[in-house]
Formats: structure tokens, C-alpha cells, sequence
């Protein structure tokens, strides 16, 4: 295959470009390659990186394919410009042993398009008591993590650290102290109380990232932060990073886009864990990218049925989509504005995911693999969830115009998602 025409990033600066691929390789970056016997693309000067890595999702398959399942979350991840994603544990059997998590390897096998890794729980069940058979399972998962529910034990979590460590695998932490939850829905603030819905303070997701920081310290694991969402979390990962502790964190798209303010009315669409916090913690997020103390960006894209989110917000379930939009969102508000580079926005979504974990792929040059997304940095939608590929549609940024929309992605030089009305094949 030859993508002709296209443009891509070279110091910084969009360059005109083809791109050869043989097989599952790019064998070839370079202007003008004229190659006949290949299927030829004309790309239109639509910019082309290396497809997106999303450390962070929930596919919901096996347990819970009323949400969505394995094939539509891949087939949604795709069409994003998605080309690995890390599949989280909070499933029906939970991935916790050869046994349970075989059920969910045998399924990606079989429906998923793009490459999906599984992440084993650090405990049995998620229940956060009794480690889950971390040996036996090391091979075949990504990281270890009890998402959806913080490790309650700080015993449990440095042993956990300390058979990861040498495993030479990383933890990777939901942080939240229960007993700080208080029964609350949203961020604890003055929106809250507009609301009157109970609040969740940031102390809560504060407090366990400072504790794990330490204990990572003490246990010399690799330590990964879930969803990072508070100031003083950023505040903490910066001091953990500068004392030469081996902690690195994540950071949504929406806990960058929108704060609590942004919530107008009692919609369940606006509940998601850790909840939008305060405008102030929003700017720390965006500095925390900026200084380099935020590592990647991972969309938590956790789908839910219709009836799970329209209880209002103290009745709904957690949880926001992002597969689909993430990208775009982020450039037309970051990039457009000349907040982030384009040049960082996608070593947020790819390079810097690849360093991070020492992944052989979400490289874009000779030699690498041909996983690639081609964007049309011009083109604008207007957000219409129903149109979305996966099944869950529960996003609150209906209505919203975005530009830079994905409209050709390859996985392992295979096209898995095209938008036909603008690549013609």
C-alpha cells in the first residue's frame, strides 16, 4: 500500500510526504515514491502519525456486553485512530487467574480489529484483600490494576509492589479512599451544593496517590496513576518524579476540557470517577501536561446502557465514552488554540505511551510497525452519539463541533476503519 500526498510531522512542522508499507511494516518515508504494483491512496494533504495508544478502557465483554462488547469497542477505538488499547479488569469473571482471564484473551482473539491487552487484577475479585495469582497471569497481561475500586490496604498494595517489581510489570492505581467518598456523586464545591448532590472532596483521590507514591518508593516498583484529576495529585506525582521515584500518571480528555462549572443541570451524562473537579484543578492538569509531570493521555472510555445514566446524578452510574471523539476534541480545543502543540498532542496519545511502558510499537517512522491514523486536521462534525460505533453513547458533549477527525486507520498495515465519503479506496 502507498499513502500519497500526505503530511507529516518532521521537527515539529507538517511536511509534504508518501508512505510505503509492505506488509505490516512502513518500509518508507519519503516524497515522491512511485510504486505501481502497490494499492495507491491519495491522501489529499490529510495528516498521518502513528495510530493512538489508550492505556485506560473498559470494554465491558466478558460480563457485561449489554454496554458494549469486545468487537463494537474495537470497532469505536478504530474509528478514533486507536490501534492498541489496554482492556481494564472490572469484568464478569474478573481477569485474576489463568482460568478467568483466558475467557477475555479468547474473545479479543476472535472480534477484536485492533491490538487489545488485558490488564490482571492486583486482587482477587477486586475486592482488594487476598493478591489474585499475579505470577501465573504476569505473561499475559499488560500491567496490574483493581480499577474502578482503590486498593483499600496499604499492606496489600506494597505487597502487590513488591511482586510486580519483580515481575517487572507496572501497578497501575483507581486512587480513592473509600472512607472519604461520604456517598458522594460529583466534586465536592460550590456546584455540588447548587446541586445539592453530595460532593466528593479531592483528598479523596489525593490522599492514596501520595500514600502508593511511597510505598512505590519503598518497593522500587514502577507505579502508574489512573485518571489524575486533583492539584494536589499533580503536586504529589511532580515531588514523587523529582526524588527519583518511578511513578507516572494519566490524564482524560474530559478532566482537561471541562471542570464542575461546566455541569448546568442534574444530568447523569456529567457523572464519571473521578469526578470534574474544580477550574483550578483543571489548569493544574493542563500545566501538569506542560511541564511534563502528566505523562500520557488515556480516555477511561467506561460505556454504560441508556437507563444507567438517566437517573440524574446521584443514581447513575459513573462513567463517560471517549474512544470516538477523543482526539478531535483535544485538537480543536488545545491545539486550535495554541495551547498544546500538535507535535505533543500526539506523543501524549502515542510516543510518550510507548516510552512509558517500553512498547515495541505508537512509533511513526521506517522500519516501524504499520499502525497509522490518518486525520483530517479541516474537516468539523458536530458530536451526535447516535452515530457512534460502539454501543455506548453516554457522552454529555452532544451538540459540540470539533475538529481533526480520523478518517483512516491501520492496523498492522490492514485498513480497520475508513471514512469512505473522504479516502477513496
Amino acid at each position: 500500500m502507498l499513502l500519497k500526498n500526505a503530511k507529516i510531522l518532521k521537527d515539529g512542522e507538517l511536511v509534504e510526504s508518501d508512505i510505503l508499507i509492505d506488509g505490516n511494516k512502513i518500509s518508507k518515508i519519503s516524497k515522491n515514491i512511485d510504486c505501481f504494483d502497490k494499492k495507491n491512496i491519495d491522501l489529499k494533504g490529510k495528516f498521518v502519525t502513528a495510530g493512538f495508544i489508550d492505556v485506560h478502557v473498559h470494554w465491558r465483554e466478558p460480563g457485561f456486553s449489554q454496554k458494549e462488547t469486545i468487537l463494537t469497542a474495537s470497532k469505536a477505538a478504530a474509528r478514533g485512530g486507536f490501534t492498541t488499547v489496554m482492556t481494564m479488569p472490572n469484568l464478569n469473571p474478573v481477569p485474576d487467574s489463568i482460568e478467568t482471564l483466558k475467557k477475555q484473551l479468547d474473545i479479543i482473539s476472535s472480534d477484536s480489529c485492533i491490538r487489545a491487552i488485558p490488564y490482571g487484577a492486583i486482587t482477587k475479585e477486586e475486592y482488594g484483600r487476598e493478591l489474585s495469582d499475579m505470577d501465573e497471569i504476569a505473561n499475559e497481561i499488560f500491567a496490574f490494576t483493581d480499577d474502578g475500586r482503590g486498593v483499600q490496604s496499604a499492606n496489600v498494595m506494597y505487597e502487590a509492589m513488591l511482586k510486580a517489581s519483580k515481575l517487572n510489570k507496572a501497578i497501575v492505581a483507581h486512587c480513592e479512599d473509600n472512607s472519604l467518598i461520604r456517598g458522594g456523586a460529583m466534586h465536592e464545591g460550590d456546584k455540588s451544593k447548587e446541586l445539592k448532590i453530595a460532593g466528593i472532596p479531592s483528598i479523596c483521590e489525593s490522599v492514596q496517590v501520595a500514600r502508593d507514591i511511597l510505598l512505590a518508593e519503598a518497593a522500587n516498583c514502577h507505579y502508574h496513576v489512573c485518571h489524575i484529576s486533583a492539584k494536589e495529585s499533580v503536586r504529589a506525582v511532580r515531588e514523587g518524579k523529582k526524588n527519583g521515584i518511578k511513578v507516572s500518571c494519566e490524564v482524560t480528555p474530559h478532566h482537561l476540557l471541562s471542570c464542575d462549572e461546566d455541569i448546568k443541570e442534574d444530568n447523569g451524562m456529567w457523572k464519571m470517577n473521578p469526578p470534574l473537579r474544580a477550574r483550578k484543578d483543571k489548569n493544574a492538569l493542563i500545566a501538569g501536561i506542560l511541564d511534563g509531570t502528566i505523562d500520557i493521555i488515556a480516555t477511561d472510555h467506561a460505556p454504560h446502557t441508556q437507563a444507567e445514566k438517566e437517573r440524574g446524578i446521584a443514581k447513575s452510574s459513573f462513567g463517560i465514552v471517549g474512544s470516538e471523539t477523543a482526539f478531535a476534541q483535544l485538537y480543536t480545543k488545545f491545539v486550535k488554540n495554541d495551547i498544546f502543540s500538535l507535535e505533543l498532542l500526539v506523543k501524549l496519545m502515542s510516543e510518550n505511551v510507548s516510552k512509558l511502558f517500553n512498547l515495541p510499537y505508537g512509533k511513526f517512522d521506517e522500519g516501524e510497525l504499520a499502525d497509522i491514523v490518518v486525520i483530517d486536521l479541516e474537516k468539523e462534525i458536530t458530536i451526535d452519539s447516535s452515530n457512534f460505533l460502539g454501543k455506548g453513547k453516554n457522552t454529555p458533549y452532544n451538540g459540540e463541533k470539533i475538529n481533526g477527525i480520523p478518517v483512516l486507520t491501520l492496523f498492522g498495515g490492514e485498513i480497520v476503519y475508513v471514512d469512505e465519503e473522504e479516502i477513496k479506496l
